[in-house]
């Protein structure tokens, strides 16, 4: 059994995705992000970044509980743990790999940062938001050459490099990105998006879920208490 601990941002919904993909037994935990719920020992026992998600598998490999933190860890652990969306051919897997690092290093960062500057931030700067929608479109643009090239980030097959990129393309009209300007990644983007497993992942904590950024919420995420030394 997997205990998940997430919340429902791009992040956590990688994992909620893979979950379901790989058909694991998990009970999912919500880990509330605007109320701070990221700051509690309980999780930072298991997180030591405060960041969502995290899991911990009851049965780890020695037969003992193993916490396992940061998305792009946990993804590559559930798919050892299945034998699914990870190849074990050493080339298709080092391309899996460039490919997931390449969302872990570029894609979430760089979405992440046009999310906060274009609907986050308290003063619109319009040097950050244009210097970021840029590098947002330069992105997709690697995205859809690659995908002109193969069905997938990795080649033919679906992989955790698919996972790890689709939830973070979804409010793509929120970044100021026009889809269909990269044909390749919409095509890619539109055949996830009807995967069984990718529907019942995004409903994972659904009910939890709140619109808009609180007051509260926004010193919790961005304020003093975020930076605080723990």
């Amino acid at each position: 059994m997997i205990d998940l601990y997430s919340w429902t941002t791009p992040n956590g919904y990688k994992i909620h995705i893979m979950l379901e993909e790989t058909a694991l037994d998990y009970e999912a935990h919500p880990v509330d992000i605007g109320e701070g719920d990221q700051f509690k020992p309980e999780f930072l026992a298991i997180s030591p970044n405060n960041k969502i998600p995290a899991i911990v598998d009851r049965d780890g490999p020695d037969g003992k509980p193993l916490a396992v933190f940061e998305s792009g860890a946990i993804l590559t652990y559930l798919a050892e743990k299945s034998g699914k969306l990870l190849p074990n051919d050493a080339r298709a897997r080092s391309v899996t790999l460039q490919w997931l690092f390449f969302q872990m290093a570029s894609v979430g960062p760089m979405l992440g940062q046009i999310h906060h500057f274009r609907d986050y931030a308290p003063e619109k700067i319009s040097y950050a938001i244009e210097r970021y929608t840029n590098e947002g479109n330069r992105l997709y643009g690697v995205m859809d050459k690659r995908l002109s090239q193969s069905r997938y980030f990795a080649g033919d097959d679906y992989t955790i490099a698919d996972i790890a990129v689709w939830p973070w393309l979804r409010n793509h009209e929120k970044e100021g990105i026009d889809m269909s300007g990269y044909p390749h990644v919409e095509r890619w983007f539109d055949e996830i998006s009807e995967r069984p497993a990718v529907k019942r992942g995004m409903q994972v904590l659904q009910e939890y879920r709140r619109e808009g950024l609180s007051d509260k919420a926004r010193e919790v995420m961005f304020g003093k208490m975020q930076y605080a030394r723990r």
